[in-house]
């Protein structure tokens, strides 16, 4: 009998590709949503690359209710965490982003431990790490300070429920220990499985290749491939050496969006445009547009990041960058022709 793994957040892109990650390597699947309603577009996506026979189900989750959450975790032996609000925009209340994802991950680890799951894989984020203006090179110590006067609130969202998850973690009580791995991403691109561009990543992309991002921010940032992110999830659940750790999985270098755009020319996109904005003005505009003021920690870093205790964990090497970014504007392409 395989193996069951409960992935968090499976209509999401990271949710998708680990849906497919664990299917490939012989799991069975229970996906959450948080409406039925899109099960089958995550099953029209998975299909695409893999078939999922009878070894994959959904189930029902909030991540501001109990509800559900242990009957959907009673017969899984894993649980992959990754359903987590993601905006960019500065909301007007930061607790609409911050308490679902503090609580979240809270919720997915006590029902963990209550029904004697294995080990969480919990889906952070490099702005964990980074949301500092001291920090620009990242190991697997960094923290950012959520009390700085820049931190947007995803970034404060994702440093406060990744450190929530660590107190939980390192006060466990009794002998069970629920084991936890945390994987540190960047901003992730990759193909679409359903087509859905609303994403940042996606969205910012598709601006892009179809011409109508007039300037681009000046930001180096080490940068991450869904499917690098989903093999990791994978790999650190049955790996003792990954128990309590967190590991980044971005490029080797960072990439800036001028980059980028030389990448998307050379390879037949030709509407995509090179002009950088000057970050003064972004600065100044980010007071007027919820979505800048989001991003304006990272306007002007240059951002590195140690991915070396990663690459010899896992034996694993990153998904070249240029193969990424070509990947996911074919991807957007399609997408957008089929819509």
């Amino acid at each position: 009998m395989s193996k069951k793994v409960l992935v968090t957040g499976v209509s999401g892109f990271v949710g998708q590709h680990c849906a497919v990650e664990l299917l490939k390597n012989g799991y069975q699947v229970k996906g959450s949503l948080r409406s039925l309603s899109k099960q089958n577009q995550v099953l029209d996506g998975v299909k695409k690359v893999v078939d999922p026979k009878d070894n994959l189900e959904f189930c029902e989750l909030d991540l501001l209710s109990d509800e559900g959450w242990e009957s959907a975790m009673e017969d899984c032996e894993y649980v992959l965490h990754i359903a987590s609000p993601f905006v960019i925009a500065q909301p007007k209340d930061e607790n609409e982003i911050i308490k679902p994802a503090v609580e979240g991950a809270l919720r997915a680890l006590k029902f963990a431990k209550k029904t004697g799951v294995k080990k969480v894989i919990l889906t952070s984020s490099t702005v964990a790490m980074a949301g500092d203006k001291k920090i620009n090179h990242l190991s697997q110590k960094s923290w950012t300070n959520p009390n700085e006067d820049d931190v947007s609130a995803y970034i404060k969202s994702k440093t406060l429920a990744e450190k929530a998850a660590w107190d939980f973690y390192n006060n466990q009580k009794g002998q069970d220990k629920l084991e936890l791995t945390v994987i540190n991403p960047g901003p992730i691109y990759g193909p679409t499985l359903t087509g859905n561009l609303s994403g940042a990543s996606m969205d910012m992309i598709k601006k892009i290749i179809t011409g109508k991002m007039p300037a681009l921010p000046k930001c180096d940032y080490v940068m991450s491939d869904v499917r690098d992110i989903a093999k990791t999830h994978v790999l650190a659940m049955e790996n003792k050496e990954t128990n309590g750790q967190r590991y980044i999985v971005t490029s080797e270098r960072p990439y800036g969006f001028i980059e980028v755009v030389q990448i998307l020319n050379q390879n037949g996109f030709k509407k995509a445009k090179s002009k950088q904005a000057p970050t003064f003005l972004l600065k100044f505009l980010s007071n007027f547009d919820s979505e800048l003021k989001g991003m304006r920690p990272f306007f002007g870093a240059k951002i590195t990041a140690d991915i070396s205790p990663t690459k010899k964990t896992f034996n694993w090497e990153p998904i070249p960058f240029e193969k990424t970014i070509i990947d996911t504007a074919k991807s957007i392409e399609i997408a957008l022709n089929q819509g």
